[in-house]
């Protein structure tokens, strides 16, 4: 508050503040994306993938590929600019681990960008390196032109395995979404960012100052500060992963199918093959107390699970997973 009593809330140059943008670029150190000039700060990683969407995708010929189960916001942008949308849906078999050769194969001749978000919403798997040193390599080797990934990394900070695979370290054509919300749970802040290589990055901040100018300015001081203190954007990372231990436990003893979370902070559950997981959740809100978001709303390929988060008290999470199991007993059998 000192700093906005002697500067005010102003604006910054559209790409956003120097200084956070300086920080944020040694944080991750991704060379392949150049330094702080690659980064662009928005207005969450919601915008930042918006404007990814509007700089590369020619709603006449281009076409975006959604690696599913996905969170619904990438399919939905590009079909609001009129741009087409294909799936690459991961198996079941395997709980949804991510697959190189899966991917490759649902490229398309159009195909101009592929979205990963990983650590995963909603499965909570990761992407391994060797599949990012796979796909990188399959995606070389196909010529033509240029295929983009968009790694939505927002989940980075809730990586519980060691192998995690990052496609700005393998993959030159790559584009990185990342935000506060989930790191340092400033969901209301609204901060994120996009980092890119030159080629395109002057197009995405010419995309985001028409979208909203600059983020916002006291946002960004907020960031600052964060990227300047030791340990700042991990501060949340432990407890997320000693909860995660506890809650695995949790789930082994439901009795209910899991995929064993190894990011973010959900776990999904399967419901039996008849069910439809639309029905469920709302079965399970009206007559159970439990919010679970139907695995539906993610992809066809993942109708029968449900998402659930457990960042709320290990007892209340104990009791959801008690009434889930109940129900699917009692109402699913």
């Amino acid at each position: 508050m000192s700093y906005v009593r002697e500067h005010g809330v102003r604006y910054t140059v559209n790409a956003g503040d120097p200084l956070l943008r300086k920080r944020i670029a040694a944080h991750y150190d991704y060379p392949q994306l150049g330094g702080s000039e690659n980064i662009c700060i928005t207005t969450g990683s919601q915008e930042a993938t918006y404007a990814v969407l509007q700089t590369l995708l020619d709603p006449a010929r281009d076409e975006l590929l959604v690696v599913e189960p996905a969170f619904p916001s990438y399919a939905k942008m590009a079909r609001l600019q009129g741009a087409a949308v294909r799936s690459a849906p991961l198996g079941e078999d395997d709980d949804f681990a991510f697959d190189a050769e899966r991917i490759l194969h649902a490229v398309h001749p159009h195909t101009r960008l592929i979205v990963v978000c990983s650590p995963c919403n909603p499965t909570a798997r990761v992407i391994s390196r060797a599949d990012v040193e796979s796909l990188s390599e399959g995606l070389l080797r196909r010529g033509g032109e240029t295929v983009w990934v968009l790694h939505d990394e927002v989940y980075r900070e809730q990586t519980y395995v060691q192998d995690a695979g990052h496609f700005a370290a393998a993959y030159p054509y790559t584009i990185v979404t990342n935000s506060l919300s989930k790191s340092n749970a400033l969901t209301g802040l609204r901060l994120g960012w996009a980092m890119a290589p030159d080629d395109v990055m002057p197009s995405i901040v010419k995309v985001h100052a028409w979208l909203t100018s600059c983020a916002d300015s006291f946002a960004q001081r907020v960031a600052i500060s964060i990227f300047g203190t030791p340990g700042g954007i991990r501060e949340h990372a432990r407890w997320y992963a000693e909860r995660r231990e506890e809650v695995v436990q949790l789930l082994a003893a439901s009795g209910l199918r899991f995929i064993a979370p190894e990011g973010t902070f959900y776990a999904c559950v399967r419901l039996p093959s008849d069910a439809s997981s639309l029905a469920a959740a709302h079965a399970l809100a009206d007559r159970y107390d439990v919010v679970a978001i139907p695995g539906i709303a993610f992809g066809a390929c993942f109708a029968q699970w449900l998402r659930l988060s457990w960042v709320g008290p290990l007892e209340a999470v104990r009791e959801g997973l008690s009434r889930i199991a109940s129900f699917v007993e009692g109402e699913c059998a």
